[in-house]
């Protein structure tokens, strides 16, 4: 509606809502339904100018850029760098598979539960609403049903079910994408790390995250990479 110093305005709805409860079976089917149609409309035409979701800049530049400005502590960067090694390897021949090459489209990105707002369903405008577009990007549909799932396998299992029950009601998913969630539960740490060590000149970044930088942040990352390794090694999950 108007533009000014550089920012464009626009007006939209109200919308509250809390985040969903993802133990309820009929909420993330409802969820994987919405995901449907939001990948319906991404696939109708690519982004002009937004990001490829790729080993490139999800993890490559990432590490380099950490690397060239000294954010990980010396005691931890060479325990870093050779997990970070052997887990890039691995997800790189998932993509190399061709698993990520089939049905790109435009995606949330970075649709995790604190991004969804849930209202009651008797209400008019009841159901998820999605919000934070700012990593929307092209890359393939799984991305945005991964962040979904949470606890032991028996359990990632059920949530992916029951996600793709929803989904497939009005999309097709192309299982071979379930090959990559595990590279991009990876991809993910090393990218997401990053965004925090960019932003760290920010005030309101130490403030809201004290721990980011310490040693033992990244000995967790370190072993968080060594899990990774593993469960990329582990068979898919079968839906």
């Amino acid at each position: 509606l108007h533009h000014f110093a550089g920012f464009a305005f626009s007006v939209s709805p109200r919308r509250g809502g809390r985040r969903p409860e993802l133990d309820e079976l009929s909420v993330l089917e409802w969820i994987g339904r919405f995901l449907a149609r939001i990948h319906t409309v991404g696939a109708a035409q690519p982004f002009v100018r937004r990001p490829k979701l790729d080993v490139q800049t999800f993890a490559l530049e990432p590490a380099e850029w950490l690397a060239t400005h000294q954010m990980i502590p010396l005691e931890v960067e060479r325990e870093w760098r050779e997990a970070l090694v052997p887990a890039l390897q691995l997800i790189e021949a998932a993509f190399r598979q061709g698993a990520a090459g089939r049905g790109i489209l435009r995606l949330h990105g970075d649709c995790h539960p604190g991004n969804i707002l849930w209202t009651p369903v008797e209400l008019p405008v009841g159901g998820p609403h999605f919000v934070d577009l700012d990593d929307a990007r092209m890359g393939p549909a799984v991305q945005d049903l991964w962040m979904l799932q949470s606890g032991e396998r028996h359990e990632r299992t059920r949530q992916l079910g029951q996600l793709v029950d929803g989904y497939e009601t009005l999309r097709a998913l192309d299982r071979r994408e379930l090959a990559l969630i595990e590279p991009l539960r990876t991809l993910r740490l090393v990218h997401y790390s990053a965004w925090l060590a960019r932003r760290w000149n920010d005030p309101i970044f130490p403030i809201n995250f004290p721990w980011f930088g310490t040693p033992d942040y990244w000995r967790g990352q370190v072993q968080m990479l060594e899990e990774q390794i593993e469960q990329m090694q582990e068979p898919l999950l079968v839906v």
